[in-house]
């Protein structure tokens, strides 16, 4: 009875893209299409001068399942080139939140407490809330919000991931 299972692991993978209508929707066809999950998704434009947009999807899978993921991406026909950040190194990885909290008394103490300690900004305040915003790795990101959600968490919004790769190369 030896069965050789693979380990699953998360994979952060940037995709230069035209930015054109429809590109997205095949990029995430492709995900949903092979039941492949996605964890975070983010996109913007930036290339105006070119068209060019950039997709940064956070997905798991075995290793076999990310090599095909990546593989895949790269004939879709929109795109320019295809980056496991991942496997490239240590990346620059960062998250925003918006993290609303209700409470008075000694919860509203302790919850400006904990957005000094992790460097959460308050951007709205009324006198039984907050919003935080809260920038930085998935992990800080999350430990926060689960501090918050004792605290009185009552809505959260979350941008994504962004990365970018260590050193002096480009995309």
């Amino acid at each position: 009875m030896s069965s050789t299972t693979e380990s699953i692991e998360k994979h952060t993978i940037a995709v230069l893209v035209d930015n054109e209508p429809g590109v997205l929707a095949r990029v995430i066809g492709l995900f949903s299409g092979r039941g492949y999950n996605i964890e975070s998704l983010t996109v913007a434009e930036v290339d105006p001068d070119q068209s060019l947009s950039r997709i940064t999807v956070v997905t798991t899978g075995t290793p076999m399942i990310i090599e095909q993921i990546k593989a895949q991406l790269s004939r879709l026909v929109p795109v320019h080139r295809v980056r496991d950040l991942t496997e490239e190194g240590r990346a620059v990885e960062r998250e925003l939140a918006l993290v609303k909290v209700s409470g008075t008394g000694d919860r509203r103490i302790e919850a400006l407490r904990l957005a000094d300690v992790f460097k959460a900004r308050v951007v709205d305040a009324t006198l039984n809330s907050f919003v935080f915003e809260i920038t930085g790795s998935s992990d800080e990101v999350q430990d926060f919000i689960g501090l918050m959600r004792q605290l009185g968490l009552v809505e959260l919004c979350r941008a994504g991931v962004v990365a970018m790769s260590r050193g002096p190369a480009g995309f």
